[in-house]
């Protein structure tokens, strides 16, 4: 293995990680600010009223993307492996 093929191997699983959490940083962020604004018209404080509804929101989008995360992934460790297996003898 060269080196270059390591660093687009190492580059392209990178760029993938964020592909997939991409979604889940963008729930979690909606859901925050959502919760930060009700917090600041209401004046409550209460450290789980930002803790919980980010939870929830997380599990739900876990469920809502599982089946596209599951194809995505078997999706890239199938083209990972088809590249690696290029480079045997």
């Amino acid at each position: 293995m060269n080196p270059d093929f390591a660093i687009d191997i190492f580059k392209s699983t990178v760029l993938f990680a964020l592909y997939v959490i991409t979604p889940f940083l963008a729930v979690t962020l909606v859901v925050g600010l959502a919760t930060s604004l009700i917090q600041a018209i209401t004046s409550l404080q209460e450290q789980t009223l930002s803790f919980a509804p980010k939870l929830l929101a997380l599990a739900g989008a876990g469920l809502l993307l599982a089946p596209w995360l599951l194809r995505s992934l078997v999706e890239f460790t199938t083209s990972l492996f088809t590249r690696m297996g290029s480079l045997g003898p």
